[in-house]
């Protein structure tokens, strides 16, 4: 029987880790709905365009995530599959923001440049949910424009193996900070499991985002967020994927951009081959001819980059026994899509 767990953390109990000594913020059985909410990756104390992020958050405690949450059942060497049913905006404002050391057009500190860093700077977002737009508004002109509402999760992860403990900022294998813009309402994740529970978390709602978010700042916002949650036993997931009702994906993180791009195309062509019976050569081949290739993120400490192809050029295929199927049905039960 479905269960649908409500959770709204306290301040104290946001988490800034996948993995650790941290305890769940809730125990939950496959097939169960979770009604989260998540806060802003500044934990909601950039409030106007006075706060700038480096006087007013703490490093590391940035980006915080709701979570862990525990899967009874779920063991190393399954899959857990979370079905985003709506992500909505908590609040009628959010933040984005340059840094003078973070981002795609600036120096860093692995980019090292002579150039003086960035100003720092803030912009205030309005949030019209019922209309489906946030304002955009220039800091040094009148100039003002609405932007579709297109909410997204940039973290979504489990934990690491080994005991290891990474940052919330950092996507890799387990999830992490992804950043793609495919991470909306309607996905589903399939992320492999590496301890015992899975100990997934969620986190860095935005209201949109370009590709790339090559700013290094979305228009962070906190959100209402449900999933439904599967576990899919005795098989692994390598890195996270993604599914649509039209598309599968396959995501690839590192460092430099075009390991990030092999990683998800040798994924997603290794993938495509086993749900079809393509040999390797073949599927590659496919892919090359049929795939895209989305840009998440080129700014985090790893690249994320997407492998994608269109479901209807592979017939008959059965993904992860229909999870995705199965996770709409509930969404539609239990939440709001």
């Amino acid at each position: 029987m479905t269960e649908v767990h409500t959770i709204k953390p306290t301040p104290e109990q946001l988490a800034y880790t996948f993995g650790g000594q941290r305890e769940p913020i809730a125990k939950i059985n496959p097939g169960d709905v979770v009604r989260m909410y998540t806060e802003d990756c500044f934990g909601g104390v950039v409030r106007s365009a006075a706060d700038l992020p480096t006087q007013v958050c703490r490093f590391p405690y940035l980006n915080p995530v709701t979570g862990p949450f525990h899967v009874n059942g779920a063991e190393p060497g399954d899959t857990l599959a979370l079905h985003f049913v709506s992500i909505t905006p908590a609040r009628d404002w959010a933040v984005s923001t340059t840094f003078p050391h973070f981002g795609a057009l600036t120096s860093t500190s692995h980019t090292a440049t002579l150039q003086p860093p960035l100003e720092e700077r803030v912009w205030m977002y309005d949030v019209d949910v019922a209309r489906g737009v946030v304002r955009y508004q220039a800091t040094r002109s009148d100039f003002s424009v609405e932007l579709p509402l297109d909410p997204m999760h940039g973290t979504v992860g489990v934990a690491p193996g080994a005991g290891e403990a990474r940052m919330t900022i950092v996507p890799d294998a387990h999830g992490g900070n992804l950043d793609s813009p495919l991470l909306r309402a309607g996905t589903t994740v399939y992320i492999g499991v590496n301890v015992d529970g899975g100990m997934f978390a969620i986190g860095d709602g935005h209201c949109r985002q370009g590709a790339g978010e090559v700013t290094g700042v979305a228009v962070e916002a906190a959100m209402n967020t449900v999933v439904a949650v599967e576990l899919i036993k005795g098989v692994y997931t390598p890195w996270p994927r993604f599914e649509t009702d039209t598309e599968l994906m396959s995501t690839g993180s590192a460092r430099p951009l075009e390991d990030a791009y092999r990683i998800s195309q040798h994924d997603l062509v290794g993938w495509v081959g086993g749900l079809t019976g393509l040999d390797t050569l073949d599927s590659y081949q496919l892919i090359g001819q049929a795939g895209q290739a989305p840009v998440a993120n080129v700014v985090d400490a790893n690249y994320t980059m997407v492998a994608s192809v269109e479901k209807a050029y592979l017939p008959t295929i059965s993904v992860y026994e229909d999870a995705h199927a199965r996770l709409r049905e509930t969404g539609r039960e239990y939440g709001t899509e």
